[in-house]
C-alpha cells in the first residue's frame, strides 16, 4: 500500500506541472555566459534517445554512455563513445521518462546536471547553443536553488513565487532567439537541477501562486541579496516609478552576511572620477565637501546630481547605499546591503521566515500593495499529497545521520526508482545504491 501511494502521488505530480498558472515546458539556454566549443554529455539517471535533426541515431542511452557534440561550420558533429554519426543542424537528446538526468561537461566549464531534454546547435560565432527543454516547475526549482540559500522551506516558497511570477510575465523574453530564458542574471540564475528536497518542497507548496497588483495583473518581481536596512524606489535605480516598488524600511536585513561593507579608494581617484567623467568642478568647496562627506541615513538616489547607480557601476560597489569618509588621502565608503535594492531582500526574507512571519506577509512587505494570488484551478489536494511525501523523505534523512547520500540517491532518484522498480515488480534496496564515487554532501 505504501508503494502504491507513492506511485499514485508521483503520477499525479508529474502530470501536475501543466497548470493553468504556468507553461507546460520552457526552453532555457544553458551556459549563456560562456563560449562552449565542445559539449560532453553523460547520464546520471534514466535513458535518452539521441536524434540528429529528425533522424534517430541511438536509443536508450544511459549510464556509462557518453555523447560528444562539437561545432563544424554551421552544423554540429555528433559522436557516441567515439563513433562519429556525422554532422547535423542540431543534436537532440529526448528523455524516455520523467526520471531522467543529464550530466553536462562542457569544455572549460564546471559540470552541471539537468532534467528534461537537451537541444544543441551552433551560434553565428561558431560556438555551441545549448538549450534545456524542461517542465516549468522543474525549471523553477532549479532557479530557486541557484538564487537563494537557507534552511526553511518557506524561504524557498517565497523565492519560487516571485520566480514563477517573473517567468510568466517574461515568458517570451528570448523568443526571437528560439528559447524562453537564459540561465544567467539577465533572466534568472539556473545553474543546476534541484537536488535538495527542502527546495522542491517550497517550490511545490507554492504551486499556482503568483504575485499580482490590486487589479490582478502579474507584477515585476525584482529582488536583491540585502537591502542594507531600506529598499529603494524603482525610479531611483531605473527610469520608471512603479507603485508596488516603493522604498520601505527593512530592519530584517540587519546583521546578515551582506548587511555591511567598506571600500577604500584614493581621494585623488575619487575626485578625478567626478571631474573627468561627470564634469563637476571639484575646485568648488561646496561640491568637494559634498563628495568627501556624503552621507545617507536614508537612501538617496544621487550624489552632487550624479546617479548613484552610475557610481556603483563604475566603481563596482556592492550597493548605492553608502556614506563617504575622508581619511589619510583616501575616501572610505561605508556601505550597506548588496544589490540594486529594489523589491525583495533575500536575506531579509531569510530573517523574516526564521522569525515565523508568513510567506505571503513577506511578499506584501516588499511589494507595496501587491498580494499573492492562488490559482483556483491548481489541484490543491494533489499538491498537498506530494508535499507530504517530500516532508516524509526529509524526516527520514534526519533520522539516518550515518546514511551516505549520493547524487544517485537523492530525493528525486529515490522517489522515481521506487516507482520504476514497482512497475517492473522489483524490490527497491537502498543498500545497492551506495556507490562511493557518487558521494554528495547535502
Amino acid at each position: 500500500m505504501k508503494h502504491q501511494l507513492i506511485h499514485i502521488i508521483l503520477l499525479l505530480a508529474v502530470t501536475l506541472l501543466p497548470l493553468s498558472s504556468s507553461a507546460d515546458r520552457v526552453k532555457v539556454r544553458l551556459f549563456s555566459n560562456n563560449t562552449i566549443s565542445v559539449m560532453y554529455v553523460s547520464f546520471d539517471l534514466g535513458e535518452y534517445n539521441l536524434y540528429g535533426d529528425a533522424t534517430l541515431l541511438s536509443e536508450s542511452l544511459g549510464e556509462g554512455k557518453s555523447v560528444e557534440v562539437k561545432p563544424v561550420g554551421t552544423e554540429v558533429q555528433i559522436s557516441v563513445d567515439g563513433y562519429n554519426y556525422g554532422t547535423f543542424h542540431n543534436a537532440r537528446l529526448e528523455a524516455t521518462d520523467t526520471a531522467c538526468i543529464l550530466c553536462l561537461n562542457p569544455s572549460g566549464v564546471k559540470q552541471r546536471t539537468y532534467e528534461g531534454n537537451l537541444v544543441i546547435s551552433t551560434l553565428k560565432s561558431g560556438s555551441l547553443l545549448i538549450v534545456n527543454d524542461v517542465e516549468f516547475e522543474t525549471y523553477l526549482a532549479g532557479v530557486v536553488q541557484s538564487e537563494i540559500y537557507g534552511n526553511y522551506s518557506d524561504i524557498f516558497r517565497v523565492q519560487a513565487i516571485i520566480a514563477r511570477t517573473w517567468a510568466m510575465r517574461n515568458i517570451n523574453k528570448h523568443s526571437k532567439d528560439g528559447y524562453n530564458f537564459c540561465d544567467h542574471v539577465h533572466c534568472q540564475a539556473y545553474h543546476n537541477r534541484c537536488i535538495r528536497p527542502d527546495i522542491m518542497l517550497g517550490t511545490m507548496a507554492s504551486s499556482g501562486e503568483t504575485v499580482v497588483d490590486s487589479d490582478g495583473h502579474l507584477i515585476e518581481t525584482p529582488f536583491h541579496s540585502n537591502s542594507g536596512g531600506q529598499t529603494a524606489n524603482s525610479e531611483d535605480v531605473w527610469r520608471n516609478a512603479v507603485p508596488y516598488l516603493r522604498s520601505v524600511p527593512d530592519t530584517f536585513s540587519f546583521n546578515m552576511k551582506q548587511t555591511d561593507w567598506t571600500k577604500t579608494i584614493s581621494q585623488d581617484k575619487w575626485l578625478s572620477y567626478f571631474q573627468k567623467t561627470h564634469k563637476l568642478d571639484i575646485s568648488n568647496p561646496e561640491i568637494k565637501n559634498e563628495l568627501l562627506s556624503f552621507s545617507q541615513v536614508e537612501r538617496k538616489s544621487k550624489i552632487c546630481g550624479i546617479s548613484l547607480t552610475r557610481v556603483r557601476t563604475d566603481f563596482q560597489l556592492k550597493s548605492t547605499f553608502f556614506s563617504v569618509e575622508a581619511a589619510n588621502g583616501n575616501v572610505i565608503l561605508h556601505g550597506h546591503g548588496y544589490g540594486h535594492g529594489v523589491g525583495l531582500s533575500q536575506e531579509g526574507t531569510i530573517r523574516m521566515v526564521g522569525l515565523g512571519i508568513a510567506y505571503d506577509s513577506i511578499i506584501r512587505h516588499y511589494y507595496t500593495g501587491a498580494h499573492v494570488h492562488h490559482d483556483e484551478s491548481t489541484p490543491k489536494n494533489y499538491v498537498e499529497n506530494y508535499v507530504r511525501q517530500i516532508e516524509k523523505i526529509i524526516e527520514e534523512d534526519k533520522n539516518k545521520k550515518t546514511q551516505v547520500h549520493s547524487k544517485k540517491d537523492d530525493w528525486l532518484g529515490r522517489l522515481f526508482r521506487v516507482r520504476d522498480r514497482e512497475d517492473r515488480e522489483e524490490v527497491y534496496d537502498e543498500k545497492q545504491n551506495n556507490d562511493s564515487e557518487w558521494k554528495y554532501d547535502w
